[in-house]
């Protein structure tokens, strides 16, 4: 029915046939940009790791400024034109003209801006979509699935094309024309400033107010709690290929396959979330979630050589579906009437994330012990995360 509903809906639908091109976009570029500027081009992992740095300063820079400025203007038509824009400009160059100046310019620079349009289509439904509670969070989930769905596809894509002998800068190809397809249906179809069918006042927030109620205390300790819950999923895509390696008797198709059916798993637990979240809380909800998750993730390196790995990817998924998706009508009631700093903060809890499943496995690495040691300890965080979420947002009144 839901799915339905998005379907009957223009903006909704403009939204999911974006988010299916994202996806793609996402799947062609992130999986093997280390490949093409180390292997390929020849930069070294210390000029690599740098230009991943300026990606990841300039993604989360760009989301919340942007999510910001279409706030504030309500501009949001020419601000998604020009991010899909840079995005297009720099798959298109690593296309044309590959080099070591191009990978960085599109790498660090170009299509990181253009990452902030995953919180820009989550603005725009939940300005299209009038409806609270579990009817957002099943259009939500499905709008979500669409960006899971498209990864997964074009990740066997390119796992069936690599064995067919394509080269690795053929993911260019792929790349440009989702990149183009998607900035051209933006063009056409994303609603023009100032003639929606909805109401989409601007906030007259300047930057100082702006961020200072995104700094607010009961904002801040709740985005740095979401991201201590998301940093399990980081940590995991970090030791995956890790622990696989390791093995005497696994090997990188095994990883392949240990991934791809995680996230399989996670599409169809996605759409069923929104059954749940009509009877419990969020907070309730994200709690089971990530008990689930880092299960999956403290047992993945006990379990290796066992056959009862499989059965993880299960738990990965059921948790994962919570992980990636509550957050999202979460920070919209939390930022209630500014939709598009509500998008920006899923970058802010992106980048959160990203710090803490580092520093876990920096303090895994210090205190020795293997992969199992920096699992547990990327379990604890985001365990830890979860309990003071919910002891936050228990139904009594809170410090916060």
């Amino acid at each position: 029915m839901t799915t339905l509903s998005v379907l009957r809906d223009p903006t909704l639908r403009l939204i999911a046939w974006s988010m299916l091109l994202l996806g793609g976009l996402y799947a062609s570029v992130f999986p093997y940009q280390s490949l093409v500027g180390i292997e390929r081009l020849g930069l070294s992992e210390t000029t690599y790791a740098l230009i991943l740095a300026l990606a990841s300063a300039v993604s989360v820079t760009s989301s919340v400024l942007l999510g910001i400025l279409s706030d504030q203007k309500a501009n949001r038509r020419r601000t998604a034109l020009l991010t899909a824009g840079s995005g297009t400009l720099g798959v298109g160059l690593m296309l044309v003209a590959p080099s070591p100046l191009t990978f960085a310019l599109c790498h660090g620079l170009l299509f990181p801006v253009a990452t902030s349009l995953y919180g820009q289509f989550f603005a725009l439904a939940r300005l299209a979509q009038s409806e609270d509670g579990a009817a957002r969070d099943a259009v939500l989930s499905t709008l979500r699935s669409a960006l899971s769905l498209s990864f997964l596809a074009m990740l066997i894509f390119w796992t069936f094309a690599f064995d067919w002998g394509l080269d690795v800068m053929t993911v260019y190809l792929t790349a440009t024309l989702a990149a183009v397809t998607l900035s051209t249906l933006l063009h056409l179809r994303w609603p023009r400033d100032g003639q929606t069918t909805w109401e989409d006042r601007p906030s007259g927030l300047n930057f100082r107010r702006a961020f200072a109620e995104i700094a607010e205390g009961r904002i801040l300790i709740r985005l740095l709690l979401l991201g201590a819950i998301a940093s399990a999923g980081n940590l995991y895509m970090i030791l995956a290929a890790l622990v696989f390696n390791a093995s005497p008797t696994r090997d990188t198709g095994d990883a392949a396959l240990y991934i791809g059916l995680v996230a399989g798993w996670e599409v169809p637990f996605i759409l069923l979330l929104p059954l749940l979240t009509r009877r419990i809380r969020r907070a309730t909800l994200l709690a089971a979630g990530t008990l689930l998750y880092v299960t999956h993730l403290a047992l993945m390196p006990v379990l290796t050589e066992s056959a009862w790995l499989w059965v993880l990817t299960l738990l990965a998924g059921l948790g994962g579906a919570a992980i990636l998706t509550l957050p999202i009508a979460y920070f919209q009631d939390l930022l209630d009437g500014r939709p598009g700093a509500a998008g920006a903060m899923l970058a802010l809890q992106r980048l959160a994330a990203e710090l803490l499943a580092a520093a876990a496995f920096a303090l895994g690495a210090v205190i020795g012990g293997g992969y199992l040691v920096t699992a547990l300890m990327g379990a604890t965080i985001a365990l830890l995360g979860a309990i003071a979420l919910l002891w936050i947002d228990r139904p009594r009144r809170s410090a916060f």
